[in-house]
């Protein structure tokens, strides 16, 4: 690993100040994206670079427990993804549950009492894929610390989709009319049926690789988030590109539509 510039670390640390004397998000929403382009401009096959990007979640998780954010969700495969070569979403896979048993085992995760819940599409997954999520789930249910979203298989329509159909199944379990049941259509029942239902909203969303757009993360949830669109790959998103985007989100007036 190369040393750090001292004008880079000094920089850092000057930032770092000046964001924590500003308002931080409660909840962060990030869109990992980057790692195949990452390891294909490295002359890697995509394993390497999801590993690279599996391997960033961690250090950032540590910076966001440092600036004591309470609510992390990584959007780490969509539905989408699922269409691509079986032998990719074979190890992309692999590396996930590696990871997702991380957030929940590692040293640093069990001393800041880290939470880990699972959201998307899951029924779309590999039964061992989702005997792990539930594995990492079960064992952090009781902590109190950070708590951190997995979004896997996920995709936002999907998710507007099954929260109807979940409101819509659970009054008409109740015996109620058409009419009854359409009137029961508000944004706050169909908050109460998405999948993190438990978590508040994010406010603010970051994607990387330099692509500027949300490609269905969070679509509900979003309705009043502030967004971050950086340069870097995910591997290769530093704690200086996490402070300026804290600084970007701070330097913005949120007015809710007021």
């Amino acid at each position: 690993m190369a040393p750090i510039d001292p004008l880079y670390r000094l920089y850092a640390a000057r930032l770092e100040r000046q964001v924590r004397t500003g308002s931080l998000p409660c909840h962060v929403g990030v869109i990992l994206d980057g790692n195949r382009r990452f390891a294909q401009e490295r002359g890697d096959d995509a394993a390497a670079g999801h590993a690279a990007g599996a391997a960033r979640i961690h250090d950032f998780l540590g910076w966001c427990a440092d600036l004591e954010i309470p609510y992390v969700t990584l959007w780490m495969l969509s539905t989408d993804n699922l269409a691509r070569d079986d032998d990719e979403i074979a190890a992309l896979l692999e590396i996930i549950t590696d990871t997702v048993h991380g957030l929940a085992t590692r040293p640093e995760a069990r001393r800041r009492r880290q939470r880990v819940s699972a959201v998307g599409a899951l029924d779309l997954l590999p039964d061992g894929v989702r005997d792990q999520l539930k594995a990492a789930e079960e064992a952090t249910a009781e902590n109190d610390g950070m708590h951190v979203q997995v979004a896997i298989g996920y995709g936002g329509r999907q998710e507007i989709c099954d929260a109807f159909r979940g409101l819509l199944l659970e009054h008409a379990a109740a015996g109620e009319s058409v009419e009854q049941i359409a009137e029961a259509v508000t944004p706050e029942e169909v908050g109460r049926h998405l999948y993190g239902a438990d978590v508040p909203d994010p406010d603010l969303i970051i994607r990387t690789s330099g692509e500027v757009r949300l490609s269905g993360f969070l679509l509900w949830q979003s309705a009043h988030s502030e967004f971050h669109f950086a340069d870097p790959y995910w591997p290769a998103f530093r704690r200086i590109d996490f402070l300026r985007a804290l600084r970007d989100y701070q330097a913005r007036t949120r007015r809710y539509g007021r």
